[in-house]
Parts: structure tokens; C-alpha cells; sequence
């Protein structure tokens, strides 16, 4: 061996001993572990565990920044981006074929997808990185669960402390069942794989061994660093009559093939109870309270319950597959409630469709006749990635007061349902919610509909820092100066993340992007969506969030030259046919065509149809155009030969619902000012309504494409830029 060579050795044995000492795998048992994604933190593997559904999971304990790659056994997996959230984090991958890379600075819970892939058969990765555990605890009530799997359920006497080390593996449950005074501790890993019916509802059930963890009639219980995998249909953590709970540190994954009836938490009577620092990913409600659940038979559901009171959830990431963050109330019930905050947290999935009832950040269904009264809610300083809608409020007598939400910043998106105040409803504040940079005083701007006697809302005025910034030049391209400058504020901490990976600070900042791919690597049309979110704090500690996407061109399409003079509106072509998504049309003859204004056409009578519309979309300013495409059964958008978006397969809404969920997609395009050819599909198959096309740009935030955009030439626009066949 030369010495170049002895001496790269010895500089590289310290420095590989230097990275694997900050980072401790979690090991995961064989019989657990996916070979779907590879992972290595520090270039060191980490065993990557099978959750439930298409989830996995990765788990480790660091001590210093680290380096994360991924990679895909799928080829091509992250072809078309990467989603990591919280969004709020500022994260941004790199790609290199089926891996992607990031850096971690500080103890985190992540999710990581593609995106607008979420739903509940996603194939999604949890990454769990966290600080190292306490040592375990000594005495006479304690239990210590070594390493390894175990297949037993935990039944702790009161005064009992358990500790599971780092690789305890339960397939089994945690039953609290007339206990007081207990501790569960480490970082072990409770599997739950029951026996409920696929597809029926028996999770409600208060049983042992019938729940991740079951409580009933418990008092007065820690438990901390445990993770939950809930494999069948039931509800994951379950407390009936039980006070005293603090959770900390809990990391909860539920999935199942019915995708419901897979809450994350209930509180069926009772309370006085803090959760803290969880990651709970559940197909139903995150969190639920209700005076009590027996069953469905009309006895059951009239039988008033407890009161459910003093619940306290902060700093989590909370994500579910299809239902509402927090449900309270039902049809038929009587119970009341009080005193629930929720705070400091990241909603990175809030459902998707509707059950009776719209799914939102908090659905609340007292309709038939429920009773009950209900005061002292709290929703503050919240982050919304992906979302559905805001509040479903609905209570028919006494009552609903007092609900407060404050600081609640919407990113990236739109809400796609209408909120709504129905019934025995006062007392609702909004203070500072925010969609992007835009401060909602208004109901239209929710939008928010008031009926059945509910009191308006009240728009509470600004009283901490207000974050604002402006963006120059309006067109920006890879490697050109773009300056930041938010509004001022004395005495004020100004923190910018761009969407990058990077950040700066101070009011007024200059940035370069590198590409045009975007944060979420998603950029294929030569033009990418950052998420630029700037943070402002005062000396008092009083904050605000605004964000803006900022489109980085790097490929433009030009603009047609019409040869004939431009007629307002769009031709639009009618095929009846029965499909489930949305078809090939170039491969189908219309029955029908038209004009129409805008995106609406006459079907004559069919209920069971595609559309086509057809004609240009007039840009007022040259530079980075994001477009908002949104549809309940199917729709796609082409500009310039180009597919900007597409909307997901339908997803059917549940619980009697009818028609399909709102879908929702975007993306980016670098267009010249001046007409440009647009093509648009949308399906007709199971629900009312056309598709929606929003866009924001050059002095445009995001708003719906106005009517008088849209122009034909009758086929005589040339196009002097790159197309792309359809």
C-alpha cells in the first residue's frame, strides 16, 4: 500500500467512526423489514421496517446533522418529484436516478412521497429521527423488554413502569384496563394485527386486545418513544372513562385496505390530557371525542355519554388518508366538551371528500337531533400542506361557542371545499389565516357559508408582526439575482426559506436559484414551483408565516401568432360514454360541439360523458405561470402540447356521500405574454360540476382564469415556440 493510500486511511477510519457515532439505527426484525427503499443515514445502513398498507418506516436516533439517502427498487420511482414534508422545514431533495438525498440538522418526523400521493394506497416512507432515549429506569414495578420480538400483549398493574428498548417488537397490544399510575417507556414498537372484519366497523369495540393500545376506566399514565403499527381495521388508541394521559415522543401508522375506521385517538368520556411531539398517520380521524360509542343500534347512539374535557395536542405532524384532523360530535348524540387546543403543529394530509358530513381541519356533527354543549376550542399557529377544507361546524341544539382559529397558514394549495357554520353555532374568531400571503376577512375568502341560525363569524385583527414580502423581478430564471424584501417590521427576525434546501436572513435578502425543477423536483416542462415561506418574529416572541410560490423558468414557450382574429370563449366537443377515469379522446368521436365562454358545455341531456375544450388562454405578462387544475372525476390540462396537470384517478366520498372527492393538481410553465393554445379534458361520470382552472403569475395571485382569457381563433393560431403532440 502506497502512502496516498495509508494515509486516506487513516483520515477516512475517524471520519466513518465520526459519522456512524451520531447516528444509532433502530434495528427492525427480519420478518418486519421492506426492501422497497434502501436507506442510509452518514452512508451507514438503516433497516427499513413494513408498517401497514404500502407505508414503511425508518427509525434512528441522531446526535449531530446527517445525510439521508433513499432509493427506490421501483425504477423510475421519483421520475415525476419528491414530497417531503412538513413543508415548513424548507426541505428540498436531489435526485440521482431511484435515489434522493437530504440533510437532516435537527431531530425530525418525516413524510416522504411523490407528490399529491397520499391517499391510502400511496406508497409512502416515515422517517422517524429522533433524540437519543433516557436510559432505562430501576426499581421494583419496573419492567424492562429487551430487544427482539415479543408476541404478548402488555397488561401493567397499577403503579407498573415498562421500558422497551430500542428493537422491542409487541405483536400484540397495550391494555390499560382500571389502572392508575403508570409509565410505558424507550423506543420500542407495538405491531397490532386483530381480528376485525375487513370490511365492517368493530374497531369501536372497548375490549383488550383490540386496539394498539386500550384504555378504559385508566387513570393518570406516561407513555413516551413508543411507536404503534396498526395493521386492521380498528381504532388505534382508544380511551374510554380515562383521565391523566400524557403522550410523548409517540409515532402511530395506521393503514388497511377498507381505509376507515382507523382513527388515530379517541376519547370516549374523559380527558385532562396532553399529547406532544407525535407523528400519527391514520385512515380516519386523527383525533376523535365522543361522551361514549356502543354500537350503532338507535339505543346505542341515543344513550347520552361523559364529558370529554382538557385535552391538550402540540408540536406534531399529524396526516390522515382520508377523514377530518379532529371530529367531534355525531348524529343522535348527546355529550358535552370543553377546553381543546390544538397548536404548534403540521397538518401534512386533512382528508379527502366527505362522510355526511365535508371532511376538514375540524369537523364537528351534531346534526339528528345531537345535544350537547360544547365550548373552549382552540386552533392555533397550524400548518396546512395538503388540505380539503377548514371547519364543518354543524350542531343543532345547545351549542357551539368559542372556537378560535389563530395563525392558521394554508400553503401551496387552495382550500378545495366550502366550509361551513350550521345550526346552534356562535362565537367563532379567525385570527390571521392566511392562504399563501393573503389574510382571510371575509367568508367568501374561506369560503365559508353560514346557515341554519349559526352566528357570523368574527375576523379578528392583526396583533403580532405581519409577514409580507415582495418578489423582483417577476420572471426568474436559474442562476439570475432575485430579490426579496418583506414588509417591515421594528425590532423584527427575519428568516426566508426558499424552497432549495437553503435559507437566509434579514428583510431584505438575494437569492439565486440553481434550476428550475422546483421543491419538489417536479419541474418537467422546464419550469419549477418554489415554496419560498419567510418567518417574522418580534422581541415578544409573537410570529407569522407567509409563503409564495416562486416559478423558475428555464425553457419558455412562446407565444402563437393568430392569423385571424381571436372570438372570446372556448369550442367544446361532447363524448357519452360510461367511463371510471378519464379516457384516451383522441381515440373517440364526439356527438356533440359547441362555444361556451368559459369551462362549462351542454351535454344534452347525457349524465355520463367526457369534454373537451379547446381554444387559447391569453397571458398578460411575460414569465412563470403555476396552474391550479381541480376536478371531482377526472380532468387534464394541456398548453402548448404540453400536459401542465392532471388530476388523480376518482376517489369516491363515503358514508352515503354521493360523487367523488375534489381532485387536485398543478403545475408550471414558462410562458411568453400573448395567446397560447390550451386544450382541457374533463370526465363526467359520477358527480356534478365542471372542472376548475386556477393560475397565479405575474402580478396574478392565485385566482380563477377569468372568463375573458379564453379566446379562439377557429384553428388559425401558429404557434412560433415548441409543442408537443397530445
Amino acid at each position: 500500500m502506497g502512502l496516498r493510500a495509508v494515509l486516506t486511511a487513516l483520515f477516512a477510519l475517524p471520519a466513518a467512526f465520526h459519522a456512524a457515532r451520531h447516528v444509532q439505527p433502530v434495528p427492525v426484525p427480519a420478518e418486519m423489514r421492506s426492501t422497497f427503499f434502501t436507506v442510509t443515514v452518514n452512508g451507514r445502513p438503516v433497516d427499513v421496517a413494513h408498517a401497514a398498507s404500502s407505508y414503511d418506516y425508518v427509525s434512528f436516533d441522531m446526535t449531530a446533522p446527517v445525510e439521508v439517502a433513499i432509493t427506490a427498487s421501483e425504477k423510475g420511482f421519483w421520475e415525476h418529484g419528491v414530497d417531503l414534508q412538513p413543508w415548513r422545514l424548507g426541505l428540498r431533495a436531489t435526485r440521482n436516478g431511484d435515489t434522493i438525498r437530504f440533510r437532516l440538522t435537527a431531530p425530525a418526523k418525516l413524510s416522504i412521497a411523490r407528490p399529491d400521493d397520499f391517499l391510502n394506497r400511496a406508497r409512502m416512507l416515515f422517517l422517524f429521527a429522533g433524540a437519543p432515549p433516557a436510559p432505562p429506569p430501576a426499581g421494583p414495578h419496573v419492567r424492562i423488554i429487551s430487544a427482539g420480538v415479543h408476541r404478548d400483549s402488555l397488561n401493567p398493574k397499577s403503579g407498573d413502569t415498562i421500558y422497551l428498548e430500542p428493537g422491542a417488537y409487541l405483536f400484540g397490544s397495550l391494555n390499560l384496563w382500571k389502572v392508575q399510575d403508570v409509565k410505558v417507556l424507550g423506543r420500542g414498537t407495538i405491531v397490532y394485527d386483530g381480528p376485525q372484519a375487513p370490511n365492517a366497523d368493530e374497531g369501536w369495540m372497548q375490549r383488550p386486545d383490540w386496539h394498539c393500545i386500550g384504555a378504559y376506566e385508566a387513570h393518570d399514565v406516561q407513555i413516551s418513544g413508543l411507536t404503534c403499527i396498526v395493521r386492521s381495521r380498528t381504532w388505534s388508541i382508544q380511551m374510554k372513562d380515562s383521565t391523566g394521559f400524557t403522550y410523548d415522543d409517540l409515532r402511530v401508522v395506521g393503514g388497511n385496505i377498507g381505509n376507515a375506521n382507523q382513527d388515530g385517538m379517541d376519547w370516549l368520556g374523559g380527558g385532562d390530557a396532553v399529547v406532544r411531539n407525535a407523528f400519527i398517520r391514520s385512515s380516519d380521524d386523527v383525533f376523535a371525542m365522543q361522551g361514549n360509542w356502543d354500537g350503532y343500534t338507535q339505543d346505542d347512539l341515543l344513550r347520552p355519554g361523559k364529558d370529554v374535557r382538557n385535552i391538550l395536542i402540540e408540536h406534531s405532524e399529524l396526516s390522515t388518508s382520508i377523514s377530518n384532523i379532529v371530529r367531534a360530535g355525531w348524529p343522535q348524540k348527546t355529550f358535552n366538551s370543553s377546553n381543546f387546543t390544538l397548536r404548534d403543529s403540521d397538518i401534512l394530509h386533512a382528508g379527502i371528500g366527505a362522510c355526511g358530513q365535508t371532511f376538514a381541519l375540524l369537523g364537528f356533527w351534531g346534526a339528528s337531533g345531537a345535544r350537547g354543549t360544547h365550548s373552549g376550542y382552540t386552533f392555533e399557529n397550524l400548518f396546512l400542506d395538503n388540505w380539503y377544507s377548514l371547519v364543518q361546524m354543524e350542531q343543532e341544539q345547545p351549542s357551539l361557542r368559542n372556537f378560535t382559529f389563530r395563525n392558521i397558514w394554508a400553503l401551496g394549495q387552495p382550500p378545495l371545499a366550502e366550509s361551513t357554520l350550521t345550526g346552534d353555532v356562535a362565537g367563532v374568531t379567525f385570527g390571521n389565516v392566511k392562504y399563501g400571503q393573503t389574510r382571510v376577512t371575509e367568508d367568501a375568502q374561506i369560503p365559508l357559508s353560514v346557515t341554519g341560525g349559526a352566528a357570523q363569524p368574527r375576523f379578528a385583527p392583526v396583533t403580532a408582526p405581519v409577514a409580507a414580502f415582495a418578489v423582483s423581478p417577476a420572471s426568474a430564471t436559474p442562476h439570475r439575482n432575485v430579490t426579496f424584501v418583506a414588509r417591515s417590521m421594528p425590532g423584527a427576525r427575519y428568516t426566508w426559506l426558499f424552497g432549495d434546501g437553503t435559507q437566509a436572513h434579514g428583510r431584505h435578502v438575494t437569492h439565486r436559484f440553481a434550476d428550475a425543477d422546483g421543491t419538489e423536483l417536479d419541474g418537467a416542462n422546464g419550469a419549477g414551483m418554489f415554496r419560498v415561506l419567510l418567518h417574522v418574529q418580534d422581541k415578544n416572541g409573537h410570529e407569522d408565516w407567509a409563503e409564495q410560490d416562486v416559478t423558475v423558468v428555464s425553457q419558455w414557450q412562446e407565444a402563437a401568432k393568430p392569423t385571424a382574429p381571436v372570438t372570446p370563449g372556448l369550442t367544446w366537443k361532447i363524448y357519452p360514454g360510461a367511463w371510471t377515469e378519464l379516457p384516451d379522446l383522441s381515440r373517440q368521436q364526439p356527438l356533440f360541439t359547441g362555444h361556451s365562454a368559459g369551462l362549462v358545455a351542454d351535454a344534452q341531456g347525457f349524465t355520463r360523458y367526457a369534454t373537451a375544450w379547446d381554444g387559447s388562454v391569453h397571458v398578460p405578462a411575460e414569465g412563470g405561470y403555476t396552474f391550479y387544475l381541480t376536478s371531482r372525476d377526472g380532468a387534464r390540462l394541456v398548453i402548448d402540447g404540453k400536459e401542465v396537470a392532471k388530476t388523480g384517478p376518482p376517489f369516491s366520498q363515503v358514508c352515503g356521500s354521493s360523487g367523488n372527492a375534489v381532485r387536485y393538481a398543478r403545475g408550471s410553465l414558462g410562458l411568453r405574454a400573448g395567446w397560447h393554445t390550451l386544450h382541457l379534458e374533463g370526465l363526467h361520470s359520477n358527480s356534478e360540476g365542471w372542472p376548475h382552472l386556477m393560475w397565479e403569475g405575474p402580478g396574478i395571485p392565485l385566482t380563477e382564469v377569468p372568463v375573458k382569457a379564453y379566446g379562439t381563433g377557429n384553428g388559425a393560431l401558429t404557434m412560433t415556440g415548441s409543442r408537443e403532440p397530445l
